[in-house]
């Protein structure tokens, strides 16, 4: 296994564990911490001897989302260019089955990450969250998407345009999570959920996965273009530059009136 500056691996039997390990930044992502969740995901997929991975996060937050300081100061050109946001994308090219085992803190980018998974294992202090629009921006890693496909149009269309968190017991009533459970159990869980999978006749399991993609996600890939070209986009608005800003300077934006 690669040698990672923001993420720990490790194995229990034929279970591989990824957890992100940016304790300081409540684990949130910039360029070099989303290439290395997917890294060390897609080579416990191809490791034979793994037949299913967890994704883990701290005590206090599974992914914060995005790290300011990196994010605001994109543009459309460079957004564009590097397809920002797009990396990540691979995750759901495992083969083998994911479960996010949250706790704490998962707002954009990680309620996204998560959404990638297979399944969703929360205990009660998980709070979810698209958090975007309130920085003038949308989610760009599957957000809109996902949750669409996991909630319906007009739950998504609610949490995507109010921008609203949420805990892990209304996550689970509205279906887009897979169990919530006791404080400081989640990892546990996803656990015995991954190792009950990885017992499996491997075969079995990647055909099962393959065929609840199949009838889940198509068509994804137009859907995913799309937002993500919108995501880019309104890196060049002022709001953005606004939004971003401000949450940086701990203070109420004050948006342009269209």
């Amino acid at each position: 296994m690669a040698e990672y500056e923001y993420v720990l691996t490790e194995t229990r039997g034929n279970v591989g564990i990824v957890t992100f390990n940016r304790p300081d930044a409540l684990n949130a992502l910039n360029e070099q911490v989303a290439q290395e969740v997917t890294d060390a995901l897609l080579a416990f997929d191809a490791d034979h001897s793994i037949g299913c991975m967890v994704l883990a996060g701290g005590d206090k937050a599974f992914c914060a989302g995005a790290d300011l300081k990196w994010i605001a100061s994109q543009d459309f050109e460079s957004a564009y260019l590097t397809d920002l946001a797009a990396y990540m994308d691979k995750v759901t090219a495992c083969r083998k089955p994911v479960i996010a085992a949250v706790r704490g803190f998962a707002f954009g980018g990680g309620t996204e990450i998560s959404l990638m998974c297979d399944m969703i294992i929360a205990d009660t202090t998980a709070q979810f969250g698209l958090t975007e629009v309130t920085l003038g921006v949308i989610p760009g890693a599957g957000g809109p998407a996902r949750i669409t496909r996991a909630v319906g149009k007009a739950k998504a269309m609610y949490y995507v345009l109010t921008g609203k968190t949420f805990g892990a017991e209304e996550a689970e009533r509205i279906g887009m999570i897979t169990a919530v459970v006791e404080d400081g159990t989640h990892l546990d869980e996803a656990l015995k959920i991954a190792s009950r999978i990885a017992a499996n006749p491997r075969l079995a399991v990647l055909a099962g996965k393959e065929s609840v993609n199949q009838q889940a996600e198509t068509p994804l890939i137009p859907g995913l273009k799309l937002e993500r070209r919108l995501f880019h986009g309104l890196f060049s608005t002022p709001d953005q530059k606004e939004g971003m800003a401000a949450f940086a300077e701990k203070r109420k934006p004050d948006y342009r009136k269209y």
